[in-house]
């Protein structure tokens, strides 16, 4: 009888946390939140791959590298998607010219997808652009020549050619086409 009891409360405890875990899951699909904002990628000379950004915009890049700027919207189980259009450095600045003291950047701005656009926003066209800048220029140089930036006190993009128009890397309901089934 001794054995027994502890088996007991041993079941007693799993089947509670099994109860509560099934409660948190189906209170956290139903309610499910994430975060739209400015995702910043990156594509490095001869690369054809993106990959996210773990530094600020603030770092060097070389030439013939991609910088990638998308719209999105990202939370524990739906990660931010890069930009949709390919980082092929060759495609975006294979006819401009190499200028001494300078160097030739791929810039691509995705306005992400309408689902989750502010309300009465709309999502703006792609933009690519080769950007021919300083030798010393940063990502953030690089954008900033070309795009028109809104930004936080702390330094987050939170707007790029006024969209979105207001916010700043605010939580939302997931959008429903974005949700798992």
């Amino acid at each position: 009888m001794k054995n027994l009891l502890p088996a007991k409360v041993l079941i007693t405890a799993l089947a509670v946390a099994l109860i509560s875990q099934s409660l948190i899951s189906t209170a956290t699909a139903s309610t499910s939140k994430g975060w739209r904002y400015w995702g910043y990628y990156q594509a490095a000379a001869n690369s054809s791959t993106w990959k996210a950004a773990m530094t600020g915009p603030t770092v060097d890049i070389a030439d013939g590298s991609v910088e990638g700027w998308v719209f999105t919207f990202s939370n524990d189980d739906i990660p931010s998607t890069p930009p949709s259009v390919k980082p092929s450095f060759k495609t975006i600045c294979g006819k401009t010219k190499a200028q001494a003291g300078t160097k030739r950047i791929g810039l691509v701005v995705d306005f992400g997808d309408q689902s989750y656009s502010p309300k009465g926003e709309k999502a703006k066209k792609t933009i690519i652009k080769c950007v021919v800048t300083a030798k010393e220029s940063q990502g953030i140089d690089v954008l900033a020549q070309e795009i028109k930036l809104r930004t936080a006190d702390s330094g987050l993009i939170c707007g790029l050619n006024g969209y979105p128009a207001k916010e700043c890397g605010v939580e939302i309901q997931t959008p429903i086409n974005l949700a798992k089934k």
